[in-house]
């Protein structure tokens, strides 16, 4: 699904200017005023890095400090914190580091349950390191008496981190298997640049054997919960791991509706993806970003490039390759198990212009890409009929929360991704109440953002804060 970035960008200031009037946020408890048919209010702020969110059956909104290394519980009614652990051992520099995602066991809190919850983090294995160097799973049990997590035990470890994505949402399916989506690390830009990227690297037998996860890189994996390898995980070059999909770049966001599985991925300077993961699926990265068109994107293997082709390298214009670098165009390539994805945010012609001067100092704000963080689920009973049976995206550089309806199948996508309740916020994750009726909106501690008036600002409104917007329509 290709959609012109101009055609949508005015369609999200309409939307967003509709949905969301003109008051910027102040503190916990302030009103929001909205256009009907929301209300909002900043439920609580001030959380340090908040980066997972998750409705609990004990009504309690579980959230993950990515640099306070804390997972809380926070009162969705009067957003009264209450700390469950503290994880000192967990690397919180850099923006992609720290505590990541969290998992609620199937079981959690019925009778029986085992109380089990799962936890994402990275970690130094030793001082020297300057980053993060593995992340792990980790489960704990809640002790329901003292309402803190209790007996850590490692269940996967020295999976490959670093301070770039390190992506590490995780999420129960419904065969009872754990999935975890892992980034590639962000080799091959920026400070990783020279650094080979390995997203379409599989590991060998005798790997698997040693338990040597590197090759474990842009990939989606299916875990048992003792952290094994399922017995019916996909059979990929001769070899069954833990990996589920592969060819990915930064895949923060994951959601089952029904038996399918929908990802939410960051693109390079376009083309972020939604996806249909499928087992042994491969993704494409970094040969490929969005669909396999030669559009605007083109491999640059820069671990083999000239160090001159280096030095004239402008990274505010992606598009523009030296000579002396290896490429390859995404229609050389070919795969038979490739994927396409459902949509992209956006794909654009080749001679793009990349570049405005208005976004000197933050060039990639003008990019067309939103930055996907999260992806959940509106069910198709739920209270705000327009919204049934959609899939909803937060989004980091756009500040918005965009709405997609699946069709009957559950498998594809209808229309245009709906924009709403634009903000100067970076907006990590969302959460659907049990009512349906509310919205809950994690934001980050800061960093750079899409004001008001779509403009450049490295200033948010909300740092560190749950927004809840709730529906103030008629009922179904």
């Amino acid at each position: 699904m290709k959609i012109s970035p101009i055609k949508v960008l005015l369609l999200s200031v309409m939307v967003s200017l509709f949905a969301f009037g003109g008051q910027a946020f102040a503190a916990a408890g302030d009103v929001v005023r909205t256009a009907e048919p929301f209300t909002g209010k900043v439920l609580v702020e001030g959380l340090d890095g908040p980066w997972e969110m998750l409705w609990g059956p004990d009504n309690m909104l579980w959230v993950t400090e990515r640099l306070g290394k804390r997972i809380v519980r926070v009162d969705p009614a009067n957003g009264t914190v209450r700390e469950a652990a503290r994880i000192d051992r967990a690397n919180a520099a850099g923006g992609h580091e720290g505590i990541l995602g969290l998992a609620l066991a199937p079981d959690f809190l019925k009778k029986g349950g085992k109380n089990y919850i799962y936890v994402v983090y990275t970690y130094k294995s030793s001082p020297s390191q300057s980053k993060s160097d593995f992340k792990r799973i980790a489960r704990f049990r809640f002790d329901a008496k003292s309402e803190k997590l209790v007996d850590e035990k490692v269940i996967l470890d020295k999976i490959p981190a670093g301070d770039d994505h390190n992506a590490g949402r995780i999420v129960f399916g419904p065969d009872g298997k754990l999935y975890l989506s892992l980034g590639e690390l962000g080799h091959n830009q920026g400070a990783n640049m020279l650094l080979p990227n390995e997203a379409q690297r599989l590991p060998s037998a005798a790997e698997v054997r040693k338990s040597d996860w590197s090759s474990y890189v842009g990939k989606v994996l299916r875990i048992e919960p003792d952290g094994s390898i399922p017995r019916d995980n996909p059979v990929l070059d001769g070899v069954r791991s833990h990996i589920f999909t592969y060819g990915h770049r930064n895949p923060q966001g994951l959601v089952f509706v029904g038996e399918n599985l929908f990802s939410c991925e960051h693109g390079p300077s376009t083309d972020d993806e939604i996806n249909l993961l499928v087992s042994g699926g491969n993704y494409g990265w970094p040969i490929v970003a969005g669909f396999r068109d030669n559009q605007a994107y083109t491999y640059a293997d820069w671990s083999k490039a000239d160090k001159s082709a280096v030095d004239k390298y402008d990274p505010n214009q992606p598009n523009i390759i030296p000579e002396g670098v290896p490429v390859i165009r995404e229609l050389d390539w070919n795969a038979p198990n490739f994927k396409e994805p459902l949509k992209t945010f956006y794909t654009v012609p080749n001679g793009y212009n990349f570049k405005d001067s208005r976004f000197e100092k933050l060039p990639y704000l003008f990019w067309p890409t939103v930055a996907p963080s999260s992806i959940t689920y509106y069910p198709a009973d739920g209270a705000i009929e327009a919204w049934r049976n959609s899939l909803i995206i937060t989004t980091l550089k756009t500040g918005e929360l965009y709405r997609m309806k699946l069709n009957a199948d559950g498998k594809t996508l209808q229309g245009d991704a709906i924009p709403y309740f634009h903000t100067a916020n970076r907006y990590r994750a969302a959460v659907v109440s049990p009512d349906t009726k509310s919205i809950f909106v994690i934001t980050d501690k800061g960093g750079n953002v899409l004001d008001r008036n779509y403009m450049p600002t490295s200033q948010v409104e909300d740092s560190g804060a749950i927004i809840v917007f709730t529906y103030a329509g008629e009922g179904k």
